[in-house]
């Protein structure tokens, strides 16, 4: 295979979305490999994981403030 190929074919290879899934959920708390970093810069597409990074935080938030309020409600305030 030539260095034409070689290019060709990586440029083909895209995350899949769990592996999108994966590297934000792991980017979250903190404990992404090193390895998986560097496929991320290699294949992943920066406005996937800004959007998947803002889904996912504002999953978090919605659900910090549904816990909230289920504690609320049960202690009576």
């Amino acid at each position: 295979m030539n260095r034409s190929e070689d290019s060709r074919t990586e440029k083909e290879v895209r995350l899949s979305f769990w592996q999108l899934l994966r590297s934000t959920l792991s980017a979250f708390i903190g404990v992404q490999s090193n390895a998986n970093r560097e496929r991320d810069f290699r294949h992943g597409k920066p406005s996937h994981f800004i959007w998947m990074g803002l889904l996912f935080g504002a999953a978090f938030v919605l659900t910090l403030v549904g816990v909230v309020q289920l504690v609320l409600y049960f202690t009576g305030a």
